[in-house]
């Protein structure tokens, strides 16, 4: 078997113990990673130069063939021209041409050259192939079905007998001349109003209640004041750009907006090229820089990133940003400002809500929850947790949609109707909510959200309270009715006087303190660290991550190894069931099967069949250990 092998291979199923030896995928090279396990995450294409790496080519629709198409030549000398000045504006530029006028594309064989000096009659210059990833447009138009194409329910309106999703056409979530603001502390209440006619009326009838602790200027974010022309603005590893499809920014990860319209102008001349012969522009490749773009109308998404994130991870991160968008702005009222006005300018809505989309980005870069697209539970004894559900069970009062108490971005418990779920994006979104705010610290809170996943068209109205001064333990109480918050309060109060009767706030403190479980106490020698994914309860398990990986650099390669996995194992082209690599500091297996997918950190030294072994083991401790790691069981109404 050669080098290349070795990398990446599938385990043969003689190989395998009983238990997995079904699971295997079939023995091929690795196509993706040539360069074996000292280039995992190199660049897909040997030479990182901009010019040698631009080209296009899109995914026909089902009535054409079904290899992939080349862009006309003249296409492809304007939108190359266009993707090299986007890619040296985020510092691709080492082998910058010196002659401005020779254009630079890449091509598979000849015939492109010719046909180009044909129809363009400019100079050229043949360059190894790379790629630009376009898609054939669905129908325009129909952005709503999109973000709801997987919601929990189709229909919009009456869920069952006792509550209603508020929508835009039944009933106006904050009404047009009253803007009211409630914070209430202990038995104080404060209030205040603004008229409408303070403001105008194409943006008075979208606002919602703006969180208290969020107003704060968009200088006051780090790296505000970054711009293209600043080298520590180059040198981030990943910009998420956000745009209306009129070309006006709305926010970008690091620099100011106002500073950065040249370069999502050129985004924007970039995606208008490709749509005006019906085709979506995905993503390209230019040296180790993937641009990815996300058009979900009537907003722009785009991720310039040389992380070892594929193409769809940081598609996801872009769906994960549209969604925080939508939990302030439903998408309803977000179509319909812009059909009103087309060159409307977001981030007057927007403002001082930059620092969620900033807060979620950090979680995407550290946390597994996002790649995996579950959510990580408390570890706690199995009837306490119980003990904690029948509480909120037993406190529930009619107003109450959901009940959910969650630390440190953990889950604890969930209540929740019957026929109807969270789903684990919505989650990540109140996660977030949470984690970026402080004042809900030091007071009862009431605040609108949307749930995206759940009705993207309408509001839950939270009452955000922490249990205690001292307790991490914050309990959100979702209902529709705006008007509900006494209501609500009195039931949070409540719930906290049962949950101190019973010792469930200092078995929650007691969980917290210990920090989740260490990798030692599954006893697995070798084992390093692993993510562990229950397919049926969408919710994950991993250790406290301890040595190797104590330092900022370490941990970053250990997620990029677990990026890694995920999408070699997930490939659309050639997905696996199960993927072997050693490298030169770790050796990972990422395992997946109908029930679970786990990723599993070993020492270098560790061989196949030890590996399999220890997973094996892990397996039979997580089987042993599921009651305390998971919520088995919800409770419902």
């Amino acid at each position: 078997m050669n080098d290349r092998m070795a990398d990446f291979d599938v385990l043969p199923a003689e190989e395998a113990p009983q238990e997995i030896d079904e699971e295997f995928g079939d023995v091929s090279d690795d196509d993706e990673n040539p360069g074996g396990s000292t280039q995992v995450f190199g660049s897909l294409v040997e030479d990182d130069s901009l010019a040698d790496n631009i080209s296009a080519s899109y995914e026909p629709n089902e009535d054409e063939v079904s290899s992939p198409r080349r862009l006309p030549a003249a296409a492809l000398w304007k939108l190359s021209k266009a993707a090299r000045a986007l890619a040296i504006s985020v510092g691709d530029n080492s082998n910058e041409q010196k002659d401005e006028n020779i254009p630079v594309f890449n091509t598979v064989d000849d015939t492109l050259a010719e046909e180009f000096e044909a129809e363009s009659k400019e100079p050229h210059v043949v360059r190894q192939r790379s790629w630009v990833m376009l898609e054939r447009s669905t129908s325009p138009g129909e952005g709503s079905s999109e973000t709801t194409g997987d919601a929990v329910f189709e229909t919009k309106g009456e869920i069952t007998e006792n509550f209603k999703i508020v929508n835009e056409s039944e009933e106006k979530v904050v009404v047009n001349d009253e803007f009211e603001s409630l914070v209430v502390t202990g038995n104080e209440r404060k209030s205040s109003k603004e008229s409408s006619e303070e403001r105008e009326k194409s943006e008075g009838s979208t606002s919602q209640l703006v969180r208290q602790d969020s107003l704060t200027s968009s200088e006051d974010r780090d790296f505000a004041n970054e711009d293209v022309n600043d080298p520590a603005w180059i040198q981030h590893h990943k910009h998420i750009f956000l745009l209306s499809e009129a070309g006006k920014p709305i926010y970008c990860r690091y620099g100011s907006e106002d500073k950065l319209v040249t370069l999502m102008g050129v985004m924007q001349a970039l995606i208008s090229f490709i749509q005006d012969d019906g085709d979506n522009l995905r993503s390209i490749q230019a040296g180790d820089h993937k641009f990815v773009f996300l058009v979900k109308s009537p907003v722009v998404l785009v991720a310039i990133s040389h992380t070892q994130e594929s193409d769809s991870q940081l598609l996801t991160q872009l769906n994960m940003v549209f969604q925080q968008v939508l939990s302030v702005l439903t998408y309803t009222q977000l179509v319909r400002i812009f059909q009103q006005r087309r060159n409307y300018d977001l981030r007057r809505l927007l403002s001082g809500t930059e620092k969620f989309i900033d807060n979620l980005l950090n979680l995407v870069d550290c946390e597994p929850s996002f790649l995996l697209g579950a959510v990580q539970c408390l570890p706690l004894p199995a009837g306490v947790r119980d003990t904690i559900g029948s509480i909120l069970q037993q406190q529930r009062v009619k107003e109450l949609v959901f009940a959910i108490l969650i630390a440190e971005n953990q889950l604890i418990t969930l209540l929740r109707p019957k026929k109807h779920s969270l789903y684990p994006q919505d989650l990540h979104l109140v996660f977030n909510l949470v984690d970026a705010s402080t004042s809900f610290r030091t007071a009862e809170s009431w605040t609108p959200i949307c749930l995206p996943k759940f009705d993207n068209s309408g509001y839950l109205h939270a009452h955000v309270s922490y249990l205690e001064d001292d307790c991490p333990a914050c309990l959100l109480l979702l209902s529709t009715d705006k008007d509900k918050f006494f209501s609500l309060s009195g039931c949070k109060k409540n719930i906290v006087e049962k949950m101190k009767g019973h010792g469930c706030i200092q078995a929650i403190n007691d969980s917290l303190a210990r920090e989740s479980y260490r990798i030692e106490q599954v006893g697995i020698p070798d084992l390093r660290h692993f993510v562990y994914k229950s397919k049926g309860t969408l919710q994950y398990t991993a250790p406290r991550i301890t040595r190797p990986y104590t330092e900022v650099e370490d941990r970053t390669r250990l997620m990029g190894l677990y990026q890694y996995l995920h999408h070699r194992i997930h490939s659309s082209v050639r997905p696996l069931k199960i993927l072997f690599h050693v490298g030169s500091k770790e050796t990972v297996l990422g395992w997946v099967t109908p029930g679970f997918e786990l990723y599993a950190v070993f020492g270098p030294l560790v061989t196949k069949p030890v590996a399999i072994s220890s997973v094996n083991k892990l397996l039979r401790w997580i089987k042993r250990e599921e009651d305390r790691l998971f919520i088995l069981s919800s409770q419902v109404y």
